[in-house]
């Protein structure tokens, strides 16, 4: 089988790596349109069960992952003056740069073909395989060419926000809520590596309006939100990565779904096939379980229809509960004025229930309340997850 992955993200190699570990006879090649090294965000997250899932399928890179990244508990939340904290569980992160190379390292270590500087776009000769992995991100171009077929729809977040980095690194998940007098600003940052964090900075359309941050130099609004953000970052400068010249790349997240998955010979992956809002902190996770999903499915030695409809299948279900949970919380950051007037550390009890699908159905205040109490019996946190889906599409049907 010749497999051809158009895009050299973070799944397409993992994919390249699962295939070659596979069969080190297939034919396994990468197209990344960008030089070798250069890539756009600062670091991602990941979880402790991910680590697991990494060691059973390829225990080399998941052992270079693990010894590269960094590992964070807990968080802290800056709202308004006030500070407050609670214990979590552990987290990791590592740099997006240092993850590619990692996994661009292993994929040529096992004979896979990555070519740099190659886009590749319909119609090209490079697309000649059995197997054509559209790993080209959430805008693929090879999606688009069929989009009637696929499905494509995209929808708009309401909020503007920005991938900055900083040198302050943060050891909890970090996040801080200012007031602007234009409205609010916040910011979700923590560490990747021994030297640098990701600083996510948001905002409402009427924020971002009021601010000019549409219009205002790069500098200038780096500036502006240094100053803004003070607390958290104690003195520490925030980076862009922007070549540009202009205004900060201020963007809406592009929720994107499909209704089929496949075409022919050509199957979408990651980004391409469905994206889930960055305040869940799992788009890079779950693309690459994709990619195990898909050699998973492709294993066996059968119709490749047959295998890419297992994979479509099987990684629908596994992101539904994952989904939820991303469109909940955007939504809770699209109606971040309904919470900020709780107390501190009732605003963060509901920051970490902000995925509950009963959260925009309740009053707040009541709901921490309710919340509280049911937490400390185990039938009635049982009964709770039961309940909430259930009573949530009732509410949303209405």
């Amino acid at each position: 089988m010749q497999v051809v992955c158009a895009g050299g993200g973070p799944a397409s190699l993992y994919l390249a790596i699962l295939l070659k570990l596979q069969d080190p006879g297939r034919d396994v090649r990468v197209h990344e349109r960008d030089p070798a090294g250069a890539t756009y965000g600062w670091g991602v997250t990941y979880w402790p069960e991910m680590l697991a899932r990494l060691a059973a399928c390829d225990e080399v890179s998941a052992h270079t992952i693990e010894k590269e990244s960094v590992c964070w508990s807990g968080g802290v939340a800056h709202i308004r003056d006030r500070t407050t904290s609670h214990d979590g569980d552990e987290g990791f992160a590592i740099g997006r740069h240092r993850l590619l190379e990692i996994l661009a390292e292993r994929a040529t270590g096992l004979g896979v073909d990555v070519r740099y500087g190659h886009p590749v776009l319909p119609g090209d000769p490079a697309l000649d395989g059995d197997l054509v992995v559209a790993g080209d991100g959430s805008r693929s171009a090879l999606r688009d060419e069929h989009r009637e077929h696929f499905g494509t729809r995209v929808e708009l977040g309401n909020n503007r926000f920005v991938w900055l980095g900083t040198t302050r690194v943060f050891t909890s998940f970090t996040f801080a809520f200012v007031d602007t007098g234009h409205g609010w600003l916040w910011c979700y940052a923590y560490g990747f590596d021994g030297t640098h964090s990701t600083c996510v900075v948001e905002c409402s359309p009427e924020t971002w309006a009021g601010l000019g941050l549409g219009s205002m130099a790069r500098a200038d609004t780096l500036k502006l939100l240094e100053s803004l953000l003070a607390k958290p970052l104690r003195g520490h400068p925030l980076i862009d990565r922007t070549e540009s010249d202009g205004p900060l790349p201020w963007q809406q997240f592009r929720t994107v779904t499909n209704r089929v998955w496949s075409r022919g010979n050509l199957v979408l992956l990651g980004d391409a096939a469905h994206t889930t809002h960055y305040s869940i902190g799992a788009g890079t996770t779950l693309a690459m379980q994709d990619a195990m999903a898909l050699a998973r499915a492709l294993r066996d030695p059968g119709p490749l229809p047959a295998a890419l409809g297992h994979y479509e299948r099987t990684r629908r279900r596994e992101l539904l509960p994952h989904q939820s949970a991303a469109r909940h919380s955007a939504n809770w950051y699209e109606n971040l004025t309904r919470y900020v007037d709780l107390a501190p550390h009732q605003m963060f009890a509901l920051l970490g229930q902000r995925h509950s699908p009963l959260l925009p159905y309740v009053p707040p205040q009541l709901y921490y309340r309710v919340d509280r109490a049911v937490d400390r019996t185990q039938a009635l946190r049982s009964l709770k997850r039961w309940l909430g889906p259930r009573v949530a599409r009732i509410l949303q049907n209405k």
